[in-house]
């Protein structure tokens, strides 16, 4: 936008539209965008795959000037530059690997407004301070923010000099973002940045579309072999605490058939970048890394995330999880866990600055790795959201543990918490519910308070358990800055007052066992997704850029789901907007026709009475579409031809009267009926492209 007059909602949507081919925006994404748009600041707390960059890139389109994005990598700026100039957007990145006719063509742009957006590194700030003073600033982004907080787990030094932005800028709105960010980090960010006044918006840390799951670290190798034998032609990222580790383990994948490579810092820079621009464009689908790998990858089709081992601290696990199923689309993560894992870590940790802090911050991830309740509420609590419901998707859901009624046992912790006034960490609580006569509980007096002793009759072992469980499912919180007391809860108060009931786990004695392997049905070789997949390769290998900067799998399912052949049905398509119409729409849509009109076969039958006779046969849909490597939709299209032409055919074998019925009444409540997506979405998604449009053909019979 050129006027200087404040967008509205619906030029915003506009732009989301037409720039990133999206009808609606993600939850708190809209306001946050309002309200950068109405020059106030704003701290972002945002997970991996949850939309950050639209936060200030749709700003940057709709204010005058260019938006200014301090971002730590300079792979993360090359990825989201390329996203958006295919998507039609102007933007650049300068940094000091530029070649200089390079860096001097972007400074050139900057001074003559031919930018939305310069993205820097904080390091290479100072070199682009003489052009800044001279050009309109409509905002400033200070992406991976937690980079600037000495408590977050990325500390950045040069990051800390950043106060002095708002400072100069102080009518310019600043927004910091990050994925993971406690309460303590989210303080430190705001106060440094210069903004102790920026409104927080803390999105859900949910990404349920994530299956967690916790495996003893016995025999890795062979697990690991076991689930790439499940998860062929996907991309996954393996993390290894060790830089030997790494290497040993990419060459175990490669001896048994798998193309993976090693990462770790400990490579030459050129080698580095040639494995990561590898598995960016799907050369290498496997990368065994040290924590070094995936920071500045924006790659949205990592299908699943291993932890070879324990990471040390929960923030550090979510976001390194977080680069798996950004698309949206269902995505595997796996955990080994080991006490041998725990002690090494422990040795790394001890005598380091903080240390105390990072050890109370590593017992909470060894908490998460033994325990024994739904594993999102436990990843979900610690981040201070608190889910009531288990999630179903994760391996104690899936292999539930034998639960008992402990409802008294909690209330006995919970009122033992209170009556120590909140100021005692977890031992000391033990100490005190168990009856302990040592001179900690003597000192203050404990044996006084009414639950001194309450839980005499279990182990302390146990008890340590049941508190950790209690911790887990948001009944308690830990201060780690504050020697890591443990404070009630809004849920805790439920507890002691409301009549809660809680379920505890009994604690195993037996090593855990992972979970049995679910089979994925493989898309056969020669689907449509499979063609969409090598045609996205071949583009991107034109154009030089990463696979999923063309299209995302989930646009690619989106196709395949909805098999667009007219440029309006393209546009309905997910992440599909005008700049990647005119860019990509021909190539695609061409793609599509020619795999929705098969040639005929060499018998010169025609091929939709293929699928009459396989339907004679008895074959279910699903069955027909895998034996004859078409989509269901094709299968569907065939149906009403074979219709048409005379055959009977009875459609109520294929979808039930409450579903047609159901589709029928939605025809006044979708947002627009002319469109197939929007009875998609009205059913949640649960409702296939194929089932709503012969709903929509029965009853229009």
């Amino acid at each position: 936008m050129t006027n200087s007059a404040l967008p509205t909602q619906q030029d915003l949507h506009k732009l989301l539209k037409t720039h990133f081919g999206y009808d609606g925006f993600r939850p708190n994404q809209q306001e946050i965008i309002e309200s950068i748009c109405n020059g106030q600041d704003a701290l972002v707390i945002m997970p991996t795959g949850g939309g950050k960059s639209m936060c200030f890139q749709l700003p940057a389109l709709a204010l005058d000037g260019v938006a200014l994005v301090i971002s730590p990598l300079i792979a993360l700026m090359k990825d989201q530059v390329d996203a958006l100039r295919a998507n039609g957007i102007k933007a650049a990145y300068y940094n000091s690997t530029q070649p200089p006719e390079e860096m001097q063509k972007v400074l050139s742009d900057l001074q003559h407004n031919a930018l939305d957006l310069i993205y820097v590194a904080p390091e290479s700030l100072q070199l682009l301070d003489p052009v800044l003073s001279t050009i309109k600033i409509s905002l400033i982004a200070i992406d991976e923010a937690h980079c600037i907080s000495s408590w977050g787990h990325d500390f950045r030094p040069a990051y800390t000099q950043l106060g002095y932005l708002k400072r100069r800028y102080p009518e310019t709105p600043l927004v910091a973002l990050t994925a993971t960010a406690d309460r303590s980090t989210q303080d430190d960010i705001a106060q440094q940045l210069s903004i102790p006044q920026a409104k927080k918006y803390i999105s859900s840390f949910d990404r349920p579309n994530l299956y967690l799951d916790v495996r003893p670290g016995q025999k890795r190798n062979e697990q690991i072999l076991d689930f790439l034998e499940d998860h062929p032609f996907e991309s996954g990222i393996i993390y290894c605490l060790s830089r030997k580790s790494t290497e040993n383990l990419a060459a175990k994948l490669k001896s048994n058939g798998h193309n993976a490579a090693a990462y770790h810092a400990g490579m030459s820079a050129e080698q580095r970048s040639k494995v990561q621009e590898d598995f960016i464009n799907d050369t290498t689908p496997i990368i065994c890394a040290t924590i070094a790998f995936g920071m500045g990858i924006d790659k949205s089709n990592v299908r699943w995330v291993i932890h070879y081992n324990m990471p040390k601290n929960l923030e550090g696990y979510y976001q390194e999880i977080g680069r798996a199923g950004r698309d949206g689309l269902p995505s595997h993560t796996v955990l080994f866990y080991s006490y041998a894992d725990t002690m090494q870590l422990r040795q790394f940790i001890d005598g380091a600055k903080n240390a105390d802090y990072q050890m109370a911050k590593l017992d909470r991830m060894q908490q998460y790795a033994e325990a024994l309740s739904c594993r999102r509420k436990v990843l979900i609590n610690y981040f201070g959201e608190f889910l009531s419901q288990d999630c179903g998707n994760c391996d104690i859901c899936k292999n539930a543990p034998a639960y008992f009624d402990g409802t008294v046992l909690t209330q006995k912790v919970l009122s033992g918490v209170a009556r120590m006034q909140q100021k005692e960490a977890m031992g000391t609580v033990i100490d005190v519910l168990r009856g302990s006569q040592n001179a900690q509980v003597y000192d203050k007096g404990y044996q006084n308070i009414k639950t001194y002793g309450a839980a005499k009759d279990v182990s302390w072992r146990d008890l340590q358990q049941y508190v950790i469980q209690m911790i887990n499912q948001g009944l308690l919180e830990i201060r780690f800055r504050e020697s890591g007391r443990l404070l009630l809860t809004p849920l805790s108060k439920e507890v002691l007052y409301d009549g809660k009931k809680i379920q505890l786990a009994k604690p195993s004695k037996e090593k855990a066992k992972p979970i049995t392997k679910e089979r994925k049905p493989k898309k056969p070789k020669g689907s449509l997704f499979e063609k969409l997949r090598e045609l996205r390769a071949e583009l991107a290998r034109e154009a030089n850029v990463a696979a999923y900067i063309v299209f995302s799998d989930a646009s690619l399912k989106d196709m395949e789901d909805q098999e667009p052949v007219t440029q309006k049905q393209f546009l309905d398509i997910q992440g599909v907007g005008q700049a990647k119409m005119e860019k990509y729409g021909a190539d695609f849509l061409k793609l599509i026709k020619e795999h929705l009109n098969k040639p005929k076969p060499k018998s010169g039958s025609k091929t939709y009475l293929e699928t009459k006779n396989l339907i004679q046969q008895g074959l279910s849909l699903e069955e027909i579409a895998e034996t004859r490597k078409l989509t269901i939709g094709s299968v569907y299209n065939h149906l009403i031809k074979l219709h048409e032409e005379g055959m009977e055919i009875d459609f109520y074998q294929f979808i039930q009267p409450v579903e047609v019925k159901q589709v029928h009444d939605a025809i006044l409540k979708v947002a627009d009926p002319d469109k197939l997506k929007s009875f998609y979405e009205f059913f949640k998604e649960e409702m296939p492209y194929w089932k709503i449009r012969l709903a929509l053909f029965l009853k229009g019979k």
